[in-house]
């Protein structure tokens, strides 16, 4: 089948994933803004035929089988349970949403539906990840210990900008944190206990954030994340046996090797040479839709939940509060 991709959302992240995904031969017919002249706007650039001024027009269009939110954090749930509703299956750009409860009430309408939903994690479906995946798995590097990796990158500091500005979910985890975490739970599993320390902004988000993570069996992951300073963005995964060491930038395609317990490197491979790399998540998006098998995968919705419930609870503790925090407090 050929699924139709309509498309919420008109901003940065929107583009790079239509322009991506068009040059692999994802199929998008209908985009949605907040107004036509948005929409037509960004329909005309990509070479798409339908335009919608709202996102309740572009749910409801019959030429949509699948949507892609690119809103804001603070919208994603709300966008993500209008297309739920209208029967369409839904990608969620990262962070799935504000928080673990909003995470639930999204993962449980697409049951109630029978559509499928899934958090664009994207590197998640590389094809380096999945070997990362295969080699943990066969033993390669014998139990796994610990998981380390960083995301830093010196982003706008207007207060206004969305990345600042704790209405829209402004911060470094939301942005860039929720890379690492998911990358170690992906990893070594649902951490037993998150321990957090951060740096606020004068708006309340967090600039910069560091988070220990206890997995089963003891197992830990340390990751660091923040949006004003620059980093290489490495990655390892350190085993009883062994090590892979994933070069920068770490969550792109890019290069990494496997060295064994003398630190002497055993294999190695070059990603990067890897087109279009968000049409990895579509193409595996999409195989989901057409076996009617909406659970599991690289990115299973549950493992989605775990994944904001752990931003959620560094969240508490470093101090970062969104208007949905107060929200799941009293649907609690």
């Amino acid at each position: 089948m050929t699924v139709r991709w309509g498309v919420i959302g008109t901003g940065g992240i929107a583009r790079t994933f239509v322009g991506d995904c068009t040059a692999a031969g994802v199929v998008f017919t209908a985009v949605g803004s907040r107004t036509q002249e948005s929409a037509e706007s960004f329909a005309a650039e990509y070479g798409i035929a339908r335009a919608h001024g709202s996102y309740a027009d572009l749910v409801a269009d019959d030429e949509v089988d699948a949507v892609y939110v690119a809103t804001p954090h603070s919208r994603h749930a709300e966008d993500a349970l209008l297309a739920i509703a209208a029967g369409k299956h839904v990608l969620v750009e990262k962070a799935f949403t504000i928080t673990a409860d909003e995470a639930r009430a999204v993962v449980d309408a697409a049951r109630r539906a029978d559509v499928a939903v899934m958090e664009a994690m994207w590197t998640r479906f590389l094809p380096q990840m999945t070997m990362i995946r295969e080699l943990v798995a066969e033993g390669r590097i014998g139990r796994p210990r610990l998981v380390e990796a960083t995301h830093h990158q010196a982003l706008p500091d207007d207060p206004t900008h969305r990345l600042n500005d704790p209405a829209l979910g402004g911060g470094a985890i939301l942005d860039l944190g929720v890379y690492p975490i998911s990358f170690a739970i992906d990893v070594l599993g649902a951490p037993s206990a998150v321990a957090a320390a951060g740096t606020l902004s004068d708006q309340g988000v967090d600039t910069q954030m560091g988070i220990v993570m206890t997995h089963e069996g003891g197992t830990q992951s340390t990751v660091h994340f923040a949006l004003d300073v620059r980093s290489p963005n490495t990655a390892s995964i350190i085993g009883e046996d062994g090590r892979i060491d994933i070069d920068a930038t770490w969550y792109t395609p890019t290069t990494w090797r496997l060295r064994d317990r003398d630190g002497v490197v055993v294999e190695e491979f070059d990603g990067r040479e890897e087109l279009a790399g968000y049409a990895h998540e579509v193409r595996a998006f999409e195989a989901m839709i057409e076996s009617g098998d909406h659970e599991g995968g690289a990115m299973d919705p549950e493992e989605t939940v775990v994944v904001m419930a752990a931003m959620d609870e560094a969240r508490r503790q470093v101090g970062v509060r969104y208007a949905a925090d107060s929200a799941s407090s009293t649907a609690r």
